[in-house]
């Protein structure tokens, strides 16, 4: 399988154009005596008054037609909603669009440019999906490779996370960063089965030993000056929840918990897209953690790679197991900065729901730079604290770890610091995502979704120093 790593960019500057005006709720009136009579009349007989993500298309003289407007309602309409320009596009008639008014202060043109782009998202590998026909000319000042970037790695990702698992496991993750590496001239390895015992990567092994699918370590490698950037993100093609089994509910949306996965291996493709100058390494554990006679239990008591003992006190709280052994050998290559993403905790979701992607950091002008970002790019993040004090109720007594402690409290804290004990010495930010959307949404069609990615790529530079 070879997901598409691009959706419909932006139109060719020689094709005509509509005009489509941008209109704050607090200028409809002002704005359409600017217009001619029969235009101005033909908005108010359509009822427009401006509200967020209205739409009023005015004809020409031939039925054609002339110019649309859209609302963009009041400073508090565009707190609450993302995307106006996505929610445009999909109700848009065909035609090639350009922006002819000035966007809002608090709306970013290449926010919005991105935000149309996904809007012509669709996930029709098993049937045909409804398309936007609306092309809209790249804004003026706005960069179009690096946001049609940015909405390639997206539609990466949400292809992946997409894909059920029957046509997504551990070797069709495999060839999926294989086929970036290709893209983008990487190098990429990976470890397979039993090698993962032979070469020391137990946890991986113990997770996926039970699927007829092999579990495997994928290791992506991409440029050779500048700093370090490891990314690492949990690639569990499938979670039963093992021997404590998942109820059926639970399992419905398992294919996503190789989200972590799908979200770095988007925010690799806008790396490497974009040339930013950095020694890029992507590590993801790929398994299924399935139930048979192999399968790991309850109790079972592990040594990792980085000699720490795990006791296994829920086989449904493996993606920090395979992440486990990841994160260790990340660490030995010395990175500058090591971030992990996963689809870790049901804590996290309680905690701030599934729109925010929690994030944490010990890293004071890290969590700034990202929660900056994330709030310019529309990508919300919120900082969860490595609280110090719970690191006792991650360590049993029997072992150096507990994979699940007891107790159902600090939950994505607990997971948090358990994954920090094996990024050593590291510069370390650990995401804890949900990686789906719940809903149809402007630019977030109902499914797999990016989190956190966006923000990152706009930090980066920043939090690297990067020139």
């Amino acid at each position: 399988m070879q997901p598409h790593f691009a959706v419909r960019g932006f139109a060719t500057p020689t094709e005509a154009s509509l005009p489509l005006y941008i209109i704050d709720e607090a200028d409809v009136a002002s704005t359409l005596a600017e217009l001619s009579d029969v235009h101005g009349a033909w908005a108010r007989t359509l009822g427009f008054t401006g509200a967020w993500g209205q739409i009023a298309v005015l004809p020409d003289a031939t039925g054609g037609i002339a110019a649309a407007l859209v609302g963009a309602g009041t400073a508090k309409s565009r707190r609450r909603n993302r995307f106006l320009l996505a929610a445009a596009a999909a109700k848009l008639p065909e035609g090639t669009y350009a922006l002819a008014s000035a966007l809002p202060a608090n709306l970013s043109a290449e926010v919005e440019s991105f935000g149309w782009l996904m809007a012509h998202y669709a996930f029709d590998r098993y049937a045909s999906a409804k398309s936007v026909k609306a092309q809209l000319l790249c804004p003026e000042g706005v960069d179009a490779a690096r946001v049609e970037a940015m909405a390639a790695g997206e539609s990466f990702t949400r292809t992946l996370i997409n894909t059920p698992a029957e046509h997504m496991g551990p070797a069709d993750l495999q060839a999926a960063a294989e086929a970036l590496a290709a893209e983008h001239g990487a190098t990429i390895s990976t470890v397979v089965g039993e090698d993962l015992l032979t070469q020391n990567f137990p946890l991986i092994h113990a997770v996926g030993r039970a699927s007829d699918r092999a579990p495997r370590l994928i290791d992506l490698q991409w440029g050779d000056a500048g700093p370090k950037l490891t990314l690492v993100g949990k690639g569990v093609c499938f979670d039963t929840g093992g021997l404590d089994l998942k109820p059926a509910a639970s399992m419905a949306l398992m294919k996503k918990d190789m989200g972590g996965s799908a979200n770095v291996l988007g925010l690799a493709h806008m790396i490497m897209a974009l040339g930013l100058k950095v020694q890029l390494r992507v590590l993801i554990p790929a398994v299924e953690n399935a139930v048979s006679g192999p399968a790991f239990r309850p109790g079972d008591i592990f040594t990792s790679r980085k000699g720490l003992t795990v006791e296994i006190n829920n086989t449904d709280a493996e993606g920090r197991l395979v992440l486990a052994d990841a994160l260790a050998l990340a660490a030995e290559g010395a990175p500058d900065l090591l971030i992990s993403m996963a689809t870790l905790t049901g804590a996290a979701r309680v905690a701030v729901g599934p729109d925010l992607a929690p994030f944490f950091t010990d890293d004071e002008g890290d969590a700034g730079l990202i929660a900056k970002a994330g709030t310019a790019a529309f990508d919300p993040v919120w900082r969860l604290p490595f609280h110090e004090p719970y690191e006792t109720l991650i360590e049993p007594g029997i072992a150096d770890l507990d994979n699940a402690p007891a107790g159902g409290m600090a939950g994505a804290s607990t997971a948090a610091l358990f994954l920090r004990r094996f990024a050593g010495e590291s510069r370390y930010m650990h995401f804890d995502i949900f990686a789906w959307s719940q809903s149809n949404q402007p630019g977030r069609s109902k499914g797999g979704m990016g989190q956190g990615i966006r923000a990152l790529l706009a930090a980066l530079p920043e939090m690297l120093a990067l020139k």
